[in-house]
C-alpha cells in the first residue's frame, strides 16, 4: 500500500515537509505507524530536514567520501539520538549459535516501549545501494528489529534542477575556460578536460565551454545511474523492500543556495558519487 500526504495535512510533520516541497511517499501503513507511535521522532526528522541548506559550491566541489552537506545532516540527526547501529541476528539451536548475520544502519532511532526507526541517507551514490538499503530494511522488519525504514535521497525537483544550478554557477563566476574554473577552486581531471574540449574544439557544431563543462560535469557526477527519486520509485513500484513500512523523502531544489565561497578541489574519484 502506497500513500501520499494531502494538502490538508500541512500541520503535521510530514505535511510540513511536503509544504516545503519535499517529496514524501509512504508504503505499507508507514504513516499510521509513524504518526501514531513515533510522533516525537517524526518531528525530529522533519525539523532537521526543514533546516538544511545546500550551497552550490558543495554541489560543484563535493566528493572523495561523504559531502559536507551529508555530514551536517548526519550530525544533526545523531545529536537527536539517530545514531549508527549494527544489528546482529543470531540463530541458536539447543543453546549453540548456528548462524549470525549483521546489518549496519547509519541512523537508528529507538523509542522506549514503542519500537525502532531505521534511516539511510543516499545523497549521491550508485543506485544499486537502494536495493541494499531496502532489502536490509525488509530483513530487519521481518525479524522484528525495526518498525519502519526511512530513505532520504535527491527528489525529482532537485535532480532536474542540477543542470540549471551548475549553469548559474558558471554564469555568476564567468566561467569560460579551465583557467576560470581553477581560479574558483575546480581542478579538472585529464579525462574531463579531454571530453569537454572535444566538444568545444570540434569543427562541426562546437559549443561554448561553459555549456560543455556543465553537461559533462552533471552527467558524470549526478547522472541517471546515481541515487535519486526516480531510481528509488522504480524499486518501490517493483516491490523491493515489501512488506516493510517505508517513509521515502526526496530533497527539493529549494534547499540549494548560491554562495561566494571557493570550491573545494575535485579529484578523479569525486566524479563517481559519494557516500
Amino acid at each position: 500500500m502506497v500513500s501520499r500526504i494531502v494538502a490538508a495535512d500541512v500541520g503535521s510533520a510530514l505535511g510540513r515537509l511536503e509544504a516545503a516541497e519535499f517529496e514524501v511517499q509512504l508504503v505499507s501503513h508507514a504513516r499510521s505507524i509513524l504518526e501514531g507511535e513515533f510522533p516525537g521522532a517524526l518531528n525530529e526528522l522533519a525539523e532537521v530536514l526543514l533546516g538544511i541548506r545546500l550551497p552550490i559550491t558543495e554541489i560543484i566541489g563535493s566528493g572523495g567520501g561523504e559531502t559536507k552537506f551529508t555530514q551536517r545532516l548526519r550530525r544533526a540527526l545523531a545529536e537527536l539520538g539517530w545514531r549508527k547501529h549494527n544489528f546482529v541476528i543470531e540463530k541458536i539451536v539447543d543453546g549453540v549459535p548456528r548462524e549470525s548475520t549483521s546489518h549496519e544502519v547509519d541512523h537508528v532511532r529507538r523509542v522506549e516501549n514503542v519500537g525502532v526507526i531505521a534511516c539511510e541517507i543516499e545523497w549521491n551514490n550508485k543506485d544499486p545501494f537502494f536495493d541494499r538499503d531496502l532489502e536490509n530494511f525488509k530483513r530487519l522488519h521481518a525479524e522484528g528489529a525495526i518498525s519502519v525504514g526511512v530513505l532520504i535521497t535527491r527528489g525529482r525537483s532537485l535532480q532536474d534542477y542540477l543542470h540549471q544550478a551548475v549553469t548559474r554557477f558558471t554564469e555568476e563566476r564567468r566561467i569560460e575556460s579551465y583557467d576560470d574554473l581553477e581560479r574558483n577552486g575546480v581542478v579538472p581531471t585529464p579525462k574531463q578536460r579531454a571530453n569537454v574540449m572535444k566538444r568545444v574544439e570540434r569543427a562541426k557544431d562546437p559549443i561554448p565551454f561553459a555549456q560543455a563543462w556543465t553537461e559533462n560535469f552533471v552527467s558524470n557526477k549526478y547522472g541517471q545511474a546515481t541515487t535519486h527519486w526516480a531510481k528509488l520509485s522504480h524499486r518501490i513500484d517493483r516491490g523491493v523492500g515489501n512488506p516493510c513500512p517505508l517513509l521515502l523523502i526526496g530533497l527539493p531544489a529549494s534547499i540549494v543556495h548560491f554562495d561566494d565561497a571557493r570550491v573545494e578541489e575535485l579529484r578523479e574519484e569525486d566524479l563517481q558519487g559519494e557516500i
